[in-house]
């Protein structure tokens, strides 16, 4: 039976072989606090690749050492991890994967040691440091951190780079109302909650040429804060500057009340892809081929994220060609047992 599910998709200049994408996630695996690759990732990333996942994206790579989520991290802010990260890229590009990396700066939500930053100096939470209210130079260099790293991801053969702009990290930080408190040019208005992402973006784009994705978090769950509304309207601006597809998460800017069941975040994806005629990425609850294949079916989406079943079963491919009673292609090496 032909599906959605296992039909290739192409951005830009990239095909994808299917729309199944490998949600980034940290492993907080890098040793020494320095970033580097380790075996940990060669195991679990290629593993998914020989899974015939379509494309394997990287977790939360950090652009700055004051930027990551934890210590254990992995990193882009140097030029030593490049080595790291293109025999990564190698490895799974040979079972066919498209390769893909999440730039980030997890902002006030680092935990690592040291002063942390932040559009302005609000905690996350009474258990979390108060991070220092960023001055325009910092605002600045963090910009040229997130360009340097994509010309790094670029050196490491990445086909696909994406910005992370969603879970309460930096940009999302800047983006939304209840964590950007500014009075200058990257805070109040939408426009200006915005300047920070979009001038990311331009940066970026000085040295990468190929697709170009932002996750967001499509509602904080908050009345003081953003909803999907808010985000169509970012989201025509980040197609105006040359994104080309959006990774639709949700929450986690400041604590709140999440309403999780299966599949809930997708309507934001649809509506953002309806209303701002977008290509969008659904994620979030997507356990089964059957359910994935009803979203691209009903143009909902045009890419499935696939996170926690992921982990669950580096194979979830092969079960979803079961549910949906399509064959697709084992590795030669285990068409004995798929």
């Amino acid at each position: 039976m032909s599906t959605q599910l296992f039909s290739p998709y192409t951005i830009k200049n990239i095909t994808i072989k299917n729309r199944i994408v490998m949600s980034p996630m940290c492993m907080y695996s890098s040793h020494n606090e320095d970033g580097h690759v380790q075996n940990w990732h060669f195991t679990h990333y290629v593993s998914r690749a020989v899974g015939q996942v379509g494309m394997i994206m990287l977790e939360a790579t950090a652009v700055h050492p004051q930027g990551r989520i934890s210590s254990r991290d992995l990193g882009i802010w140097d030029d030593r991890h490049i080595e790291g990260l293109q025999a990564l890229v190698s490895q799974i590009k040979e079972h066919g994967a498209t390769t893909a990396i999440q730039l980030a700066h997890a902002g006030r939500k680092a935990t690592v040691d040291g002063e942390i930053f932040a559009p302005s100096a609000i905690a996350f939470d009474e258990n979390m440091k108060r991070p220092k209210e960023m001055s325009i130079d910092e605002i600045k260099e963090t910009i040229v951190a997130f360009k340097e790293g994509a010309s790094r991801a670029k050196k490491a053969g990445f086909d696909i780079i994406e910005l992370h702009g969603a879970h309460g990290y930096l940009i999302n930080e800047f983006l939304s109302p209840v964590s950007n408190k500014r009075t200058d040019e990257y805070g109040g208005s939408a426009e200006n909650r915005y300047r920070f992402l979009h001038e990311i973006i331009t940066e970026v784009k000085q040295v990468w040429d190929g697709p170009l994705l932002v996750r967001v978090s499509a509602s904080d769950y908050l009345p003081e804060g953003l909803d999907v509304e808010d985000h169509v309207t970012f989201a025509r601006w980040m197609k105006q500057d040359g994104v080309d597809l959006i990774d639709v998460s949700s929450g986690a800017v400041a604590p709140a009340k999440i309403p999780v069941y299966p599949g809930y975040q997708v309507k934001f994806a649809e509506t953002i892809k309806q209303q701002a005629d977008i290509a969008t990425g659904a994620v979030g609850l997507i356990t089964s081929g059957l359910q994935a294949e009803e979203i691209l079916r009903n143009e909902r989406a045009d890419l499935i994220f696939i996170g926690r079943e992921l982990l669950r079963d580096p194979y979830w491919a092969r079960a979803a060609a079961k549910d949906l009673r399509t064959d697709i292609q084992a590795p030669v090496q285990y068409e004995r047992g798929w």
